[in-house]
């Protein structure tokens, strides 16, 4: 099973290529924005949960979200693996993952990370903010905060799959399709 966490920063291109990557070898999208929309539009016993949270200004435990990824993964017999985008944010979540995944006698295959520069980051985010609608692609403030907290906080999840040798870089600036390119060879070694 070919189980991948696509990595960057916001305006890398994870969105872009993880539906290149789900078309080109039929996995399954693991995000928890698309999970949590699920739970709550559900009113499942997770999203109520996540909500109560939420409402209360908190951010949502990581078992909470660790058991949407669990619902997601046994929902999904057919899958012939799994494309992670934007999970986990932390090592604890990480750690958390490798557990769950290990029970069910799984694991990570790779961490694939998109490296591009800061500056291009922002341009990317901004000019994404003309037709996305979200204020926060919008809001130069926003764009800074946003990549601030993936430095500071979600970066050393990369060094904890790298420890385990399970971390490629891909060097996030060119076309799409070249980027692409460099993915699917690093995931044709799997």
């Amino acid at each position: 099973m070919l189980n991948i966490v696509l990595f960057g920063p916001p305006g890398a291109g994870k969105g872009t290529q993880s539906e290149k990557l789900i078309a080109k070898y039929q996995l399954e999208h693991i995000s928890t924005g698309d999970l949590f929309r699920k739970h709550l539009g559900e009113g499942t016993d997770l999203g109520k949960l996540a909500k109560k949270y939420m409402d209360e200004g908190h951010l949502v435990p990581d078992e909470v979200v660790i058991g949407m990824v669990d619902d997601k993964i046994k929902s999904s017999t057919s899958a012939k693996g799994f494309i992670l985008d934007g999970f986990p944010r932390t090592v604890a979540q990480a750690e958390a993952l490798d557990g769950l995944l290990e029970d069910k006698d799984m694991g990570i295959s790779g961490m694939i990370a998109l490296d591009v520069p800061e500056e291009e980051l922002k341009e990317r985010i901004r000019q994404r903010g003309k037709t996305s609608g979200r204020v926060d692609d919008q809001d130069e403030e926003k764009i800074n905060t946003r990549i601030r907290v993936y430095n500071d906080e979600t970066l050393p999840v990369a060094s904890y799959y790298d420890a385990q040798g399970k971390l490629s870089t891909i060097h996030g600036v060119g076309s799409i399709e070249e980027i692409f390119g460099n993915i699917c060879e690093v995931i044709d070694n799997y």
